[in-house]
């Protein structure tokens, strides 16, 4: 009988022992599925700007594989308005020149304009077709700033990974739909002069055609009001008798070709104009629009910490200047 409770308490106590054995396997479970979640998600460095950025992650992504694929689209839709734009001032605009215009204002415009436009496709080519700058392959005992953590490659000072490129660009600036390709080292300059000449030649066609404008935007409000005065003849009386219309077709389409081209070369000589002077600003501070950014945040966080931070020692210990 004392063998048998011996026995049965011994039961009860390694019963006991098992129920707390599980319990702190599962209590050391759940510590350890937290310290990987704290692993994941904490970070010293953590702020608002870095959960927004997880945040729009997928917008990020999205973003880049719609522009990788549209730039072509984008190009594209350059050529077709600069093209059309052309044609109008060949088929519209100039006979006008030739005709009321002196003998020196005609040979201004047909030296200036043909010169602006050979300009335009010249540094708009080269922009496309020149490689912004990629750091060199195979490097050997040379020297490099930090490491990209998306190419695992050195990565040498003024150098930015593209997401869209989806590789690292030397003193990159920006990735151009327009361009479908990279701003950078190698390209920024025919960036540059494409912007300014095609802003110079928005601006030369609008004042060109600021009469012409004028005068065609009164004509299609005169059509307008002729088509409303036919059609409402033309609900009084018999179809035999209805008037013909007052313009022809070739006058609408000489006055809509009119307003169209002075609409769209005013819209981008202001758009284009501001984005040149942006970049002009840039480059006479010797900054790149990243650059620029990275900056302004450097410069905040200094202030915050009450350093008073010279720009250019700033960016010497960044690296920025060479």
């Amino acid at each position: 009988m004392r063998n048998v409770r011996r026995l049965f308490l011994r039961c009860l106590r390694l019963g006991h022992r098992r129920k707390f054995t599980y319990l702190n396997l599962v209590t050391d479970y759940l510590r350890y599925g937290r310290l990987c979640l704290v692993s994941l998600t904490h970070n010293s460095f953590t702020n608002s700007d870095v959960v927004i950025e997880s945040l729009f992650e997928p917008v990020y992504w999205l973003v880049d594989h719609v522009t990788r694929w549209f730039g072509i689209v984008f190009v594209a839709l350059v050529i077709l308005l600069t093209s059309s734009i052309v044609l109008i001032v060949y088929i519209c605009v100039l006979p006008l020149i030739l005709q009321t215009y002196s003998t020196g204002w005609i040979c201004w415009h047909l030296t200036y304009g043909h010169w602006n436009l050979i300009l335009i496709v010249f540094h708009y080519y080269k922009a496309i077709t020149t490689p912004p700058g990629y750091p060199p392959q195979a490097q050997k005992n040379t020297p490099s700033v930090s490491v990209c953590r998306k190419c695992i490659a050195p990565k040498p000072a003024r150098t930015h990974h593209c997401s869209i490129c989806n590789r690292c660009i030397l003193k990159m600036d920006h990735h151009c739909p327009w361009l479908n390709n990279c701003v950078g080292h190698y390209n920024h300059r025919y960036f540059f002069s494409f912007c300014l000449f095609m802003t110079l030649g928005c601006i030369y066609c609008s004042i060109s055609s600021r009469v012409m404008f004028r005068e065609a935007y009164a004509a299609i409000e005169k059509m307008k009001h002729h088509e409303a005065e036919r059609l409402q003849l033309a609900g009084n009386e018999t179809y035999s008798q209805t008037p013909p219309p007052a313009f022809s077709f070739r006058e609408r389409v000489f006055h809509k070709c009119i307003i169209y081209l002075w609409v769209l070369c005013s819209s981008v000589a202001v758009a284009l104009g501001a984005l040149t002077l942006w970049h002009a600003m840039l480059i006479t501070r010797g900054e790149t629009s990243i650059e620029r950014h990275i900056n302004k945040k450097e410069r905040k966080r200094l202030q915050g910490k009450g350093k008073v931070s010279d720009l250019r020692a700033l960016l010497s210990i960044l690296g920025y200047l060479y």
